[in-house]
């Protein structure tokens, strides 16, 4: 039902859109009202989010660590997995966002007979992962081309690199079949591990059927159905310039397709992919690991309340702790020695 549910949301999300567009004035508001509209509640939204997280008060040192801290001089750090300088931070955070390092470690765990619990490698998860966000960029940037004019140098040498291996007219992108390859396997990751199944929410759902109908469209348009390619130039360099030109060769299904990618930027900030922006300021990644180096004090500590120390913790408990069989730093002082018992009368 979960699944169900997303899908109909969208499907009729693409309704919605391709019957908007045939009435008067849809053209307009499919076209220029609700593209501006989800780019300012996109904008606005991300700016919220990561001003949001950026005043909340971090307290604790609480980075994630995968290796050996800094500690004897003997002892090898792992200075990527638990850095403790800015320097080690700044790497780990680039083999993060560009690399993503800490899925390429992900390891899967299954109870085999005996009962045993068995750690195995899950690379897949990693390279798919790779591939779609990779795939998804250079998708975006290659359609900086129906924003500009003139295209600049850097997209036109993009396009060139996604076509090089050209096959049939029009070129053939690498990237749009590794795109819907990679959702697909996304989704059915959901779909047949019983264990991720369980857990998959329909916001889970919802954004994979959404991004998979955008790029769906996309080649539809592009490889199999006859769109105004100069129409759509016009409207969307003109989105861009503010002064948005609509022409009647535009077909409905353009429509659909910029429908969705409105939805997609107005929910994006408040989704989870907004772990595009929060990635650079979670503090299990962006801190280092220097707590036994520098003593980090808590900012909501209230100044009127001192400090107890366990030296004074030890001092007031001393005599419990050792009744319970607790090490203590100092020993109990000897008891006195008990008075001699009254002479009997």
């Amino acid at each position: 039902m979960r699944i169900l549910k997303s899908l109909g949301i969208v499907l009729v999300l693409m309704l919605v859109a391709y019957l908007g567009a045939a009435v008067p004035g849809g053209p307009a508001l499919f076209g220029v009202v609700f593209p501006w509209l989800a780019f300012l509640i996109f904008v606005g939204g991300f700016i919220s989010k990561v001003v949001g997280w950026a005043k909340s008060p971090v307290p604790f040192r609480i980075p994630t660590t995968c290796g050996q801290a800094n500690s004897l001089p003997w002892i090898k750090q792992n200075k990527l997995d638990c850095p403790s300088t800015t320097m080690g931070v700044i790497g780990r955070m680039l083999l993060e966002i560009f690399a993503f390092r800490s899925l390429f470690r992900n390891t899967r765990a299954e109870i085999h007979d005996g009962p045993k619990l068995v750690y195995g490698s899950s690379k897949y998860l990693w390279l798919f992962g790779l591939m779609f966000h990779y795939s998804f960029l250079v998708i975006v940037v290659r359609h900086m081309r129906l924003f500009t004019d003139p295209v600049p140098f850097f997209v036109q040498a993009l396009e060139f690199g996604d076509g090089f291996l050209q096959v049939g007219a029009p070129v053939l992108y690498q990237s749009d079949l590794i795109f819907l390859g990679a959702v697909t396997f996304l989704f059915a990751r959901r779909v047949v591990l019983p264990a991720i199944r369980y857990i998959s929410l329909p916001a889970d759902y919802f954004p994979l059927f959404l991004i998979f109908a955008i790029g769906a469209t996309g080649v539809l348009m592009r490889y199999f159905l006859r769109v105004d390619v100069v129409s759509i130039k016009q409207l969307t360099h003109g989105l861009a310039t503010f002064q948005p030109v609509l022409s009647g060769n535009i077909s409905g299904i353009f429509f659909v397709h910029i429908f969705l990618v409105s939805i997609l930027m107005a929910y994006f900030p408040f989704s989870k992919l907004m772990h595009l922006g929060g990635v650079f300021l979670s503090p299990t990644r962006n801190l280092a690991n220097n707590s036994r180096m520098v003593r980090h004090i808590n900012p909501w500590n209230d100044p009127s309340i001192k400090p107890h120390s366990y030296a004074s913790y030890e001092d007031d408990f001393r005599e419990f702790m050792v009744e319970a069989g607790l090490p203590v730093d100092k020993e109990l002082p000897p008891k006195p020695a008990a008075e001699d018992a009254p002479a009997e009368s």
